[in-house]
């Protein structure tokens, strides 16, 4: 597929349908704020639910065997990339070949993925490691707000109606007010 085409489908039709024509194999539900199909886009698979951030790049293919030359020519590997279902990339990961990330993982943002990452993990760091289990990251989300605690018409409002109170030098918190315009 051309970069013109794709680019026409993601205008048109949305990112993640330019990116199953590419050749990506993506589940039902997600959200893919990336455009993560490299030059072998059939080499990645993405399962249902998953919400991949922005600026998040798949690389699946390592060019530094091109530095190898004997007799046989040049070396080449490629892997294919696997995202399992319910999973959460965050902003600015990348994501290496021969990844597999399980089903109920989190990856923080700014991440390196080296490594298959099993399932129910919460990984984070370069490279990437274990920072919580997905039984203890889920239980904490229960105490976040929920879309029925927000109040307002504009999604401004609505924001600020649950936004997190910002510290202050002495210690205490100060509650989130709109800059004057």
């Amino acid at each position: 597929m051309s970069r013109l085409t794709y680019k026409f489908l993601r205008r048109t039709r949305g990112r993640v349908c330019a990116l199953r024509a590419a050749g990506v194999q993506i589940g039902s539900g997600c959200r893919i704020l990336s455009d993560i199909a490299t030059t072998e886009p059939w080499l990645i698979s993405v399962g249902d639910r998953v919400t991949i951030s922005s600026g998040v790049t798949f690389i699946t293919h390592d060019g530094s065997g091109w530095l190898y030359r004997d007799i046989r020519g040049r070396r080449f590997r490629f892997a294919p990339i696997s995202v399992g279902s319910d999973v959460f990339i965050g902003a600015g990961v990348t994501v290496l070949p021969g990844v597999s990330i399980g089903d109920r993982c989190v990856v923080g943002a700014g991440s390196v993925v080296t490594a298959s990452v099993p399932a129910e993990s919460v990984v984070a760091g370069v490279p990437a490691r274990p920072i919580k289990a997905w039984p203890e990251f889920y239980a904490g989300l229960s105490r976040w707000s929920a879309a029925t605690d927000m109040v307002g018409q504009t999604y401004r409002e609505r924001v600020d109606s649950i936004a997190e109170a910002l510290p202050v030098q002495d210690g205490t918190t100060q509650a989130f007010t709109k800059p004057a315009l």
